[in-house]
């Protein structure tokens, strides 16, 4: 399982890319491609032509570190984009399914709760008192 702090955000790349590329060339196609600052401290996921083999770029401590898997049996699954687009942003969740060939299109997420306007700022209520007489009688 990869942590990633949620200041570090995660790019994958929506066209297939010739994996013979290095360092230096995904970080042109970063810089160069998506206008993008490979020096960011990002993840930029590139996926080869056969969806079988991955690359992760990211920038650490004065280095390139260039992640490479591929797969023995299966593909890695790109989620559904809309087209036209050479990137999409994803988040840590997605990259571990990604990585663990999981079909993003069968994937189900809740919705996450946000709190209403109402109930921001105020305080909430005490907690209930044990030991009180409210009222009741046994």
């Amino acid at each position: 399982m990869v942590t990633l702090p949620s200041s570090v955000k995660i790019y994958l790349a929506l066209d297939p890319t010739d994996m013979r590329k290095q360092m230096d060339g995904l970080s042109a196609i970063v810089q160069g491609k998506w206008k993008v600052d490979p020096y960011s401290g990002h993840l930029f996921v590139f996926i080869g032509r056969r969806h079988d083999r991955v690359k992760i770029l990211y920038f650490d401590h004065g280095g390139f570190v260039v992640y490479y898997k591929r797969l023995e049996a299966g593909k890695f699954r790109i989620p559904a984009v809309p087209t036209g687009s050479t990137r999409v942003q994803i988040d840590a969740t997605d990259l571990q399914m990604l990585l663990h060939g999981i079909d993003f299109s069968r994937v189900r997420r809740e919705v996450p709760w946000i709190p209403s306007g109402d109930t921001m700022g105020t305080p909430p209520p005490p907690p209930p008192q044990l030991g009180v007489d409210k009222g009741i009688r046994l």
